[in-house]
């Protein structure tokens, strides 16, 4: 019965379906199973109910195997059949199984025999057969008949293919030997999936039904189209025995007759028939199992852990119980409000590496959008210019001035502090939505209790809805205490005097920090022609006076340095078939940028980073193109205006006044303004769930129906239990096998280029055993185009039909007459049979 130890690897497969079958899944660990196919009246059905022993398989014309049959085959001391979706009920009439398959066929694939991939799982238990697990297909068919589909060929051959696909499937590749062996359609479907062939196991039936005078004796010598493994010959019942209930018994004990008497075949007695198909079967399949277990394991391993905590917190778990809800609201809201601390003030543990949290969201709002915000609201030179030459002369009136007017100065400084209004309150806006977004991602962990959640997300979002109107007003409240004062006694104002020599000792200052690194990182050139190349990506340089770009991070072949004089950035439109998104840089005086473009595009992956390369070019000086739309009339006057030498002078003196003090209010807004939505917006906030959130929850209704766990989650937790369960049982099944086992050495490679070809193999005549083999007068020759006898050994393992058979004499005239005979001599040493 094979080796004992082994044999019992085979019933842990079979535990492991079990387990988890039992939860409602598929078995998708691909367990090692044997797949049996062929092609229609081939022998199939046969061949398993051989094993069983009983008759048990339907029987007809056409195609009747539509569904694949998974038939487990289990030792035991009493004989009944089993069903999975039948659970409970025990077979012991097998007319009944044969009934039961046909029914559960039909209620899936109807009366129009079509097929289905969903699998029947029936289980036999038998003192008569050994432990196997096996896969009936449904047999090839060319030409659709009756009801069958028209793609009935490929419905079948897709269904095959989806399961000796697999590399831990073994293929018992079924074929008559009546038929041509070289076309069998068997032989070509598993040489497609396992060209070295790995995993296929030949069978022949139909021995008994050969023409008078051939036999298939080179074929399951592996002489005449070899497979690795070899073949294996059965003879089964006829459709006469089947109508006349011949005894499967009986039908095993006439094949056992017929390879002892047969003349071509009695020296592979032992080598041939059911009994031994079924041991080379469970052999092959525990030496597989075996293999593959320890991927299994680790298969395993790692769905419970991903399992383990969710199960831990279902464990216990008793919904209708008011005790337990009360805990779990509480914890609930002490985890959101532990998540929300989290994602704002930054963790070390469980950090996220795929986005950003809502805390560094905003602070790249405080640092990057905001500044690049207030920027972008600065007014035009030429416009400023306009402005102060008018202020000067509306203050003076009629008179003409001698000095420069303080109320000039005031006038256009309040200007331009109303201006930055727009962008404090843009900045407000930005951090109240990235709040809400946090909120509601915080609360994704409360999608189990969907009231419970959506009431959460409407308190805490009410009122940072009702903590905006506060925050805008005390924003707003900043600008006009600005506006309200106009210090120019403050330490960093030039002053009058000084206008003139601190402008200069600005440029100066920015002149020595030119070549301070400001950003680094990859960008992609977008408007790079496709003669040349398309779009590439380069790693870039920013620094204070230019831009440049290497061809890779380690900065040693540089492509290209910009200077930033008179450059600008504007946004360029997202095309429809780019993802990325691009903007772009140009000179204001319509020059070349970039060889011979215009404009230099460059794109990012993301908007953020387009944003903080825009941030980071405004540092450089690089500001982003202004929009002004100007009426003809000014237009006119624009074109027109001119001042004198002694107006310009004032007007500069009062340029480089405002522009002293914009500097002061920016650099003071700009400080002014985290701290603010920081006291009044985030700090409230997170104080509010702390401290408030579950007051809130308790008063606005029901407790206990905030915690209704949706349908949703009751089945998700209790999948999630089975599942956590059958795989520890799972683990604990494979860690009971036994470390003393051991692997049955796989054969050598044999010549399988013959499968697919156009040559065909027939039979050999018998001959003896002991004597050469001399063609006989009513004997056929080899077809010109037949493979010869292979020039090397043949296979020797524990599973070559050959291993211990007599060595047999050559025999020059079975040769074609075209290739002369190169048998081998006998190999000095052959491997013991199992």
């Amino acid at each position: 019965m094979g080796n004992r130890g082994m044999e019992e690897l085979i019933p842990l497969v079979n535990k492991l379906q079990d387990a988890f079958s039992s939860i409602g899944q598929a078995c998708n660990l691909d367990l090692p199973q044997i797949a049996v196919v062929g092609g229609q009246s081939a022998g199939k059905s046969s061949v398993l109910e051989n094993f069983v022993g009983r008759d048990f398989l339907p029987r007809g014309s056409g195609i009747v195997t539509r569904r694949p049959l998974v038939l487990q085959l289990i030792s035991a001391t009493a004989e009944w059949a089993e069903f999975l979706h039948c659970k409970g009920k025990k077979f012991t009439d097998f007319d009944e199984v044969r009934q039961e398959i046909e029914a559960e066929t039909d209620r899936v694939t109807g009366a129009n025999k079509g097929i289905s991939p969903v699998p029947i799982n029936l289980r036999v238990y038998s003192p008569n057969v050994l432990n196997l697990t096996l896969i009936d297909l449904p047999g090839i068919t060319k030409v659709p008949i009756g009801d069958q589909p028209a793609d009935i060929e490929q419905q079948i051959r897709e269904m095959i293919m989806q399961f000796i696909t697999r590399e831990s499937c073994l293929i018992l590749a079924v074929t008559p030997a009546n038929s041509d062996l070289a076309n069998s359609d068997a032989l070509k479907l598993s040489k497609e999936v396992d060209p070295q062939g790995l995993r296929t196991i030949g069978v022949i039936t139909k021995l008994d039904l050969m023409d008078e005078g051939t036999d298939a004796r080179d074929v399951l010598e592996n002489k005449l189209l070899p497979l690795r493994r070899g073949y294996i010959g059965v003879v089964n019942r006829s459709q006469k025995d089947i109508d006349g209930r011949k005894d499967i018994k009986a039908a095993l004990e006439a094949e056992r007759k017929f390879f002892l008497s047969h003349p071509g075949y009695r020296h592979l007695a032992e080598k041939m028939g059911t009994p031994r198909l079924q041991k080379v079967l469970n052999q092959q399949l525990t030496n597989h199992i075996r293999d593959t277990l320890p991927a299994f394991r680790s298969k395993l391993q790692s769905q419970l852990l991903a399992l383990d905590k969710e199960a831990e917190e279902y464990r216990g778990y008793r919904p209708d119980d008011p005790s337990r809800k009360t805990k779990q609201l509480l914890q609930m809201v002490q985890q959101f409000s532990v998540d929300f601390d989290k994602r704002i003030e930054g963790s070390g543990d469980q950090v996220d590496t795929v986005e950003l949290s809502g805390g560094a969201k905003i602070n790249r709002i405080f640092h990057e959008r905001f500044p690049f915000e207030l920027v972008k609201m600065e007014c035009d030179e030429k416009e400023m210019r306009r402005e102060i030459s008018y202020a000067i002369k509306n203050i003076h009136g009629i008179r003409t001035g001698l000095f420069t007017p303080d109320m000039a100065f005031e006038a256009i400084v309040k200007k331009q502090v109303i201006k930055l209004k727009e962008p404090c309150v843009k900045c407000v806006d930005m951090v109240i939505q990235e709040l809400i977004n946090t909120v509601r991602q915080c609360s994704n962990k409360l999608e189990c209790f969907p009231m419970l959640r959506e009431e959460t997300e409407r308190i805490v979002t009410s009122h940072i809805r009702d903590r905006e109107s506060r925050a805008k007003d005390q924003v707003l409240l900043l600008i006009d205490i600005q506006l309200s004062y106009i210090n120019t006694n403050h330490e960093d104002f030039i002053g009058f005097a000084n206008a003139q020599q601190r402008s200069s000792q600005s440029v100066k200052s920015q002149s020595s920090a030119g070549n301070q690194v400001i950003r680094k990182g990859w960008l992609t050139i977008n408007n790079i022609s496709i003669m040349k190349g398309g779009a590439k990506e380069y790693w870039f340089v920013l620094t204070a006076e230019s831009l440049s770009w290497f061809k890779d991070d380690e900065e040693k072949e540089k492509k290209y340095m910009l200077p930033l004089d008179n450059l600008k950035v504007r946004d360029v439109e997202k095309s429809f078939m780019s993802s990325k998104h691009i903007f772009c840089i140009f000179n204001t005086e319509s020059r070349n940028v970039y060889k011979d473009n215009r404009t230099l595009e460059l794109a990012c992956d993301a908007q953020d980073d387009v944003d903080s390369w825009k941030s980071s070019l405004l540092r450089a000086g690089v500001y982003p193109e202004k929009t002004i739309t100007v009426e003809s009339e000014t237009t006119t006057a624009t074109d027109n205006f001119s001042m004198d030498p002694q107006l310009e002078r004032k007007v500069e003196t009062i340029r480089n006044l405002v522009d002293s003090y914009m500097a002061i209010v920016n650099k003071c807004i700009r400080d002014l303004m985290p701290k603010t939505i920081m006291h009044l917006m985030i700090s409230n906030v997170k104080d509010f769930i702390n401290a408030e959130l579950l007051a809130q929850l308790y008063s606005a209704g029901d407790q206990n129906a905030l915690m209704d766990e949706s349908q949703e989650q009751a089945q998700r937790r209790d999948e999630v239990l089975r599942t956590h369960q059958a795989l520890k049982e799972a683990l604990a099944i494979i860690g009971d096998i036994s470390t003393s086992t051991f692997t049955v050495p796989m054969p050598p490679p044999v010549d399988t280029s013959w499968v697919g070809g156009t040559s065909g193999g027939r039979r050999s005549p018998p001959a003896s055993p002991t004597a050469p083999r001399r063609m006989s007068s009513g004997q056929r020759p080899a077809p010109r185009g037949a493979p010869p006898p292979p020039n090397r050994p043949g296979p020797l393992g524990p599973f070559n039909n050959t291993a211990d058979s007599p060595q047999a004499p050559s025999r020059p005239n079975r040769a074609p007459p075209s290739i002369p005979n190169r048998r081998p001599p006998p190999s000095p040493t052959r491997q013991a049979p199992p």
